[in-house]
């Protein structure tokens, strides 16, 4: 029987229990947050107001009278300590937050929240249930962070710059966390300039012990996962694919090419709107929207927007060479599945994985059975229930 699962799905997080439909999980924290917001928003409406006029500066502009409450999104989420226990992150504005769902999604509890730190990727310590999550900083780097259970506070456990992300605890070791890190490239002015391959780091939190695990000029390794045993799963998908230059697309280009230099041209006109009067000249998109957009989608080195408008790959948000990876202690690697964007395993070893728009499970005999089709599906998890 598949387990049951949770998936993360724009900003929003999703239960779906075996023989029943997928259920929204509703967050009263998160509910108390966005009317909080509506209710300073109309306090404070009229400062931003000036007077409605039809050639007023909003209507001049294509814009409205003011900006929506800031979304409440959930970014990242992972299994409990305990049986039907779910644990994510959330955002809203400068605020951050950790949250803990009991008995799928029935009561909730705050872990902790912050208007300092931002966090995500989000995982629990099973033994201990201390938790590790990927600090984002402004400059785009990110550290890997640890909160303990009994502490209020968090402490950064790796520095540089680079982009430190994704952390699994190792199951049956408290000390041990394997994540994906790369590095930043930055010109001579120190603006950002891209990050390097993304490799796979095994942290000794005690100790600060690291050693590298995979690393390659030629792919990425992403979302480690390793096993008792020493068993590691991971994403790889290969750099600067998508630099290949096909033929179909070179023509598209050609005949595209007028409108794409008077577009330049907009876009040129439209910096010194901006420099000077600070309004874009563009109308055309309307009012910008509060809530998830293709940013929500930039997971893994902002790949997956470019990958939505691939006419090679129409049905999933990744190609077929974001490979599922199975490495055993003597080095011996297989390949378990395809347009992988994530990935779980339960308890039993079965593998529950999403390519985006679908979530499939893999037993451990090599059965692939499709659980659901959903939308812009960018994690899920196993969620263990009492004698599963």
């Amino acid at each position: 029987m598949q387990p049951t699962i949770a998936y993360l799905a724009l900003g929003k997080v999703r239960i779906k229990e075996p023989g029943k439909n997928a259920r929204l999980l509703e967050s009263p924290f998160a509910s108390t947050i966005h009317d909080r917001s509506v209710r300073s928003q109309q306090r404070h409406s009229w400062k931003s107001s000036d007077g409605g006029g039809v050639l007023s500066g909003p209507m001049l502009w294509g814009g409205n009278s003011g900006t929506g409450p800031a979304p409440v999104l959930i970014t990242s989420i992972c299994r409990g300590t305990e049986d039907k226990q779910l644990v994510y992150s959330l955002t809203s504005g400068s605020l951050c937050a950790l949250l803990q769902a009991e008995n799928l999604g029935e009561e909730e509890k705050r872990i902790w929240n912050d208007n300092r730190d931002h966090v995500i990727h989000v995982d629990t310590c099973p033994a201990s249930g201390n938790h590790c999550f990927s600090v984002q900083h402004e400059n785009v780097t990110a550290n890997i962070g640890v909160k303990l259970k009994d502490e209020s506070g968090i402490s950064e456990v790796t520095e540089g710059d680079s982009m430190d992300t994704a952390p699994r605890w190792v199951p049956g070791d408290e000390r041990r966390i394997v994540y994906q890190s790369a590095g930043v490239g930055r010109n001579q002015d120190g603006d950002f300039g891209g990050f390097g391959p993304f490799g796979i780091e095994l942290l000794n939190v005690d100790t600060a012990e690291l050693r590298t695990l995979a690393h390659s000029r030629n792919f990425d390794f992403l979302a480690p996962r390793m096993t008792e045993n020493g068993d590691l799963h991971y994403i790889r998908r290969p750099r600067g694919e998508h630099d290949r230059i096909r033929p179909f697309n070179v023509i598209k280009d050609f005949f595209l090419l007028p409108f794409r230099i008077l577009f330049a041209i907009f876009q040129w006109m439209n910096i010194f709107s901006q420099m000077y009067t600070g309004k874009k000249l563009s109308t055309a998109g309307g009012p910008k929207k509060a809530g998830p957009d293709m940013k929500q989608m930039r997971i893994w080195g902002n790949v997956i927007a470019a990958q939505r408008n691939d006419e090679d790959q129409p049905a999933e948000l990744v190609p077929s060479s974001w490979q599922l990876v199975h490495r055993k202690p003597n080095g011996q690697e297989s390949t378990l599945a395809k347009a992988v964007l994530s990935y779980d395993i339960a308890p039993d070893g079965t593998i529950i994985y999403s390519t985006g728009s679908k979530i499939f499970s893999l037993g451990p005999t090599g059965k692939k059975e499709t659980i659901l089709s959903g939308e812009m599906i960018e994690q899920v998890v196993v969620i263990p229930e009492a004698g599963g």
